[in-house]
């Protein structure tokens, strides 16, 4: 009875290694710094058109999310707008910007409304679920469309702060639960105050 055994739990062992490498091989490689970010085209929440260059000239902070988020979007957003506070003078020297990951949902006048209670410089950017797309895979961000009970949906995405220098290139990020007193002294240190 227990001739079994060993080839059963051998059958076992090859089994656990060989699914161990098939996840390991099906697993993406890791973006460098150099693989985020890139052009894109949207509009912002005033209707204008708004492109990777126009940002260039300030260091930027970006975050992608989307108005039916509950948390942690407004709570990124509410301290975006405190640090912009705490910075003073030196707020006009960075650009903050919110990229939807709903363009469904997200108009040009439903950004307007939502960032409203925002710090006014925060700009809103959406465009066509193309457009979107694009951005998303420049930035190297995770995003998914998640159906409700009862219809409706939601989005899960990744939730991290880029930070860019003043030429448009990658520089590092930013954790949205960053204690504010060190994410003010960060952006202090991207422009240089």
């Amino acid at each position: 009875m227990r001739r079994w055994i060993w080839p059963v739990m051998l059958s076992a062992l090859v089994l656990v290694l060989g699914a161990g490498v098939m996840l390991t091989t099906l697993q993406p490689p890791k973006a460098s710094a150099s693989d985020i970010g890139g052009p894109f085209t949207l509009t912002d929440q005033h209707g204008r058109t708004v492109t990777e260059a126009d940002l260039r000239g300030k260091p930027t902070l970006m975050f992608f999310g989307f108005t039916y988020c509950p948390d942690v979007c407004p709570t990124t957003l509410a301290h975006m707008s405190a640090w912009l506070k705490a910075l003073g003078p030196d707020a006009d020297r960075v650009n903050v910007v919110y990229v939807t990951i709903d363009p469904e949902r997200d108009t040009r006048a439903a950004l307007a409304a939502y960032l409203k209670p925002f710090d006014p410089r925060i700009l809103g950017l959406t465009g066509t679920p193309a457009q979107i797309a694009q951005i998303a895979r420049e930035y190297r961000v995770y995003y998914k469309k998640i159906p409700l009970e009862g219809g409706g949906y939601t989005m899960d995405h990744s939730a991290v702060i880029y930070g860019l220098d003043r030429h448009g290139q990658f520089d590092q990020t930013l954790s949205y639960e960053e204690p504010d007193a060190k994410a003010v002294a960060t952006v202090k240190a991207m422009i240089g105050a």
